[in-house]
């Protein structure tokens, strides 16, 4: 064997050896237990109040430990307060409009506009009595032309004074119009709806914890002047603690959502268990981050993995291991 054919067959043996140890190893992979690499992922939020105003109070500083619902800020409630009894005074004065109009008239002013009507009644009785005298005495001559129009027009009058005052009776016996009782309605509900928001303004004096949770960072002090949306405090959740990792798509029908994982820190012993809650749809790089025995050029997907047990042992950032239970296990 010449020296050109030696050496074919040495890359050939050699081509051979590598493609049998990354056939072994990749079985290996897929019947051995999974382990991914990946860092604690603990979701923060940032507290400000939905007001603007002067804080008065803090009751937390950084590292304290907050429960669901505690009271962490206030803001000094005095024009908060002075909003909502202006709006509350509105309130009762458009309530009084409408039970004046659903109540409608009261008796002594129809008993007025009906006693109006028999007055009215009266004087046109004697202004009609006078027109018919005066009528009989001009046909005899005994009173002028000027006098029976005089007569005439007085009856006129007092007929159209009769007609007025039975209206007006009729109108306050039916009360007053739909329409008038309609507006005094949009009225009152306009004003129990500036009540409504004066009394949330006066709540959102006080900024209470959303969740359990550690502070982080606590941004202002008493006496701050603030506005709507400047953070007062920065929190990190404690419950749910997330893991952020990542698999190769030829592990990924190893195991499923729901999976059971074991996660572990390089600061402890313990070992922390968890669920594989997501799996991302959409194939990546990894990141630089994620400390792994493969290319890093590799495509991979990403998992969120749901720390049952957290405590604070688990910090934000800090790179774990995770040790997934596989359907071939």
């Amino acid at each position: 064997m010449n020296k050109k054919a030696r050496i074919i067959l040495g890359v050939v043996l050699a081509l051979a050896a590598a493609s049998g140890y990354g056939l072994w190893r990749a079985r290996g992979r897929r019947h051995g237990p999974l382990v991914l690499y990946g860092n604690v992922d603990i979701r923060e939020v940032e507290l400000a109040f939905r007001q603007p105003g002067r804080i008065s109070r803090l009751a937390f500083d950084e590292g304290d430990t907050v429960r669901p619902g505690d009271l962490m800020a206030e803001l000094d409630a005095q024009p908060y307060r002075d909003a909502l009894a202006g709006a509350e005074a509105e309130v009762r004065l458009a309530q009084a409009e409408v039970d004046k109009l659903h109540r409608g008239n009261r008796p002594q002013e129809i008993a007025q506009a009906a006693e109006a009507v028999r007055q009215a009644e009266a004087v046109f009785e004697n202004a009609d009595s006078d027109l018919r005298r005066q009528s009989s005495l001009a046909e005899t001559g005994a009173a002028s032309q000027r006098v029976l129009e005089a007569a005439r027009s007085a009856r006129d009058q007092a007929r159209a004074a009769l007609a007025s005052a039975r209206k007006n009776l009729d109108l306050k016996q039916e009360g007053w119009r739909r329409e008038d009782v309609a507006e005094a309605g949009a009225r009152l509900a306009a004003a129990q709806a500036q009540r409504d928001q004066a009394r949330t303004a006066l709540e959102d004096t006080r900024l209470l914890a959303p969740a359990g949770a550690v502070v982080l960072s606590r941004t202002r002090e008493p006496g701050s002047m603030v506005g709507t949306r400047d953070p007062v405090f920065t929190l990190s959740l404690r419950d749910p603690v997330y893991v952020r990792a990542y698999v190769g798509e030829p592990d990924l029908g190893r195991f499923s959502q729901g999976s059971k994982v074991t996660v572990r820190t390089d600061s402890s012993g313990r070992a922390y268990q968890g669920t594989v809650g997501f799996v991302s749809p959409r194939a990546e790089f990894t990141p630089k981050s994620v400390e792994t025995t493969d290319l890093r050029t590799d495509l991979v997907y990403r998992l969120r993995i749901v720390v049952a047990d957290a405590d604070r042992g688990l910090a934000q950032g800090m790179p774990v291991t995770v040790q997934v239970a596989t359907h071939d296990q």
